[in-house]
């Protein structure tokens, strides 16, 4: 490689989510194959702090509610003052900005749109959809996303050519994830009773993750059930509403709350069934992770996850806010013999050969050396 490549990383806000995750990590992988800059629409966010104390260049373009198109000539200009090469921007709306600035800006850098979550519902207006095909599209040097069904909507709901977009899948730091050496050990550190079972769900507690549904799903299964307990790890804020319903549910006694934790990979070991019910997901970093932990995983079969998630081989799906079918695949990982065992290995050694984030970051390293 004769020189590093110039790459503006356009996101909302550096927070800690999957999309920004992986920007920080291409920044920190690729070294001085590229020369970064982080372009912020709207506020610096916990992971940008970070990447400021570690001397990465980073712009917040402070933008303000609603359409504020003054933002693609702020990052124009500031892109132009950087001799930005590629543009790297994730998600919709950083891309929307991103293809304005692009415009004005001589010479013209190239544009990746990579598509990660959606939103549910997922609708698009018929003019957005007419303005994505007629005009966004061919703003976009590269289209891909991050998991089949996010590409999929960018054609049928956006208006994006299909046959243009690539899948990237997300990947994870696999070796971080495995079964426990002790996961005695690992529970007695957690102030868990080391004879239990556990169930665990791993999300921020938002309307969209659907704790209810698995919170009254785990009510249904857990009479029979009598020596498995749900740990519950994240925060956000419908935390008081779960711990009502808990005890409304009468299973306060089976549930714990562990908030926020640090240690993901050790709470995931000590576990023996992973549970995701959410209404709607791209591609769920936790999930790939519980999957290269060798969890066997119950999930909702929405959005991305049977995408990551071959049912009946990697894990057991269900229904959207199905509650009796959420139980009834709790009841099947837990009295099946072999089941668990089977679906866990198979979930393993499906996320450590095709969802590890060394591959992920060299392919759109490819991308970027391309179009430079």
């Amino acid at each position: 490689m004769p020189r590093p490549v110039r790459v503006g990383f356009v996101v909302h806000v550096m927070q800690v989510a999957g999309a920004e995750v992986l920007v920080r990590e291409a920044i920190r992988r690729l070294g001085d194959r590229i020369i970064p800059t982080v372009f912020c629409l709207d506020r610096v966010g916990q992971i940008g702090e970070e990447l400021l104390a570690q001397g990465v260049d980073l712009v917040c373009l402070n933008r303000r509610p609603g359409w504020d198109f003054a933002v693609s000539r702020r990052l124009a200009a500031a892109a132009r003052a950087r001799r930005i090469e590629v543009f790297h921007a994730h998600q919709y709306t950083p891309f929307f900005y991103t293809a304005f600035a692009k415009l004005l800006m001589c010479p013209q850098p190239r544009v990746i749109l990579t598509e990660h979550g959606r939103h549910y519902p997922d609708l698009v207006s018929p003019a957005r959809r007419a303005f994505n095909r007629l005009i966004l599209d061919r703003l976009a040097d590269e289209v891909n996303a991050c998991v089949g069904f996010s590409g999929r909507a960018l054609s049928r709901i956006d208006g994006f050519r299909g046959n243009r977009i690539e899948i990237i899948d997300n990947g994870i730091e696999v070796e971080r994830y495995g079964p426990a050496t002790n996961r005695t050990e690992l529970r007695t550190r957690f102030g868990l009773d080391p004879a239990r079972k556990l169930i665990v769900h791993v999300a921020r507690h938002h309307p969209v993750k659907d704790q209810p549904t698995l919170l009254r799903g785990f009510a249904l299964a857990a009479r029979d059930l009598p020596d498995v307990d749900l740990l519950l790890v994240g925060d956000g804020p419908l935390r008081g509403e779960l711990e009502a319903l808990a005890k409304a549910l009468g299973i306060a006694d089976r549930v714990k709350f562990l908030g926020i934790r640090p240690d993901i990979p050790d709470v995931l070991a000590a576990a023996d069934v992973f549970a995701l019910t959410s209404v709607s997901e791209a591609a769920s970093l936790t999930l790939l992770e519980a999957m290269a932990t060798g969890l066997p995983v119950v999930v909702t079969d929405v959005g991305g996850n049977p995408d990551l998630v071959r049912a009946g081989i990697d894990g057991l799906l269900f229904p959207r806010g199905d509650a009796a079918g959420c139980a009834a695949a709790f009841r099947r990982l837990f009295t099946e013999p072999g089941l668990a065992e089977k679906l866990g290995a198979n979930g393993r050694q499906r996320a450590r050969e095709e969802y590890r984030l060394e591959q992920t970051i060299e392919r759109y390293f490819g991308l970027y050396y391309k179009l430079m």
